[in-house]
């Protein structure tokens, strides 16, 4: 059975490999000040919010990472889930459900008008749970690299 708590400080050994294997996965890099960052505002809480899954053995076996942020659609707050990874020997396991429930309830209890996410088109062994468990906007992502 999948647990999932808060990320803490004493996650970041069982952590640091799986957002490395997330990195490798999207065939990117972020330097080490930037992760190193990242793991203290996610345990701080400072506007970042991370959450870690371990197997039955308590392994780790995925983590979420989420923010959220003000709209102009809305007079409360929307959740970007920013992050989401399990290992790929976990994978089919329902931890990946279990993560996003997991923020989604987060998001409720905290008054938040909906959670979204984006991802690569070609994820598709994601994509098939995401299909099942949210809506898909038909929205096209841009951005401006500063």
């Amino acid at each position: 059975m999948t647990t999932i708590d808060a990320l803490a400080a004493a996650d970041r050994d069982e952590w640091l490999p799986l957002w490395h294997a997330y990195i490798r996965f999207y065939e990117s890099t972020v330097a080490d000040e930037v992760t190193d960052s990242t793991f203290r505002r996610l345990v701080a809480g400072d506007g970042l919010h991370g959450a870690i899954a371990r197997d039955e053995t308590g392994a780790a076996i995925g983590f979420v990472n989420w923010l959220t942020h003000t709209a102009t659609w809305t007079t409360t707050t929307y959740c970007y889930l920013e992050d989401l990874f399990v290992a790929p020997e976990a994978r089919g396991s329902g931890t990946g459900r279990a993560l996003i429930s997991h923020v989604e309830r987060w998001a409720r209890e905290q008054g938040c008008a909906k959670v979204y996410w984006l991802t690569a088109e070609t994820n598709t062994t994601a994509r098939a749970l995401y299909d099942r468990v949210a809506e898909r906007t038909g929205f096209i992502h841009y951005e401006i690299g500063l």
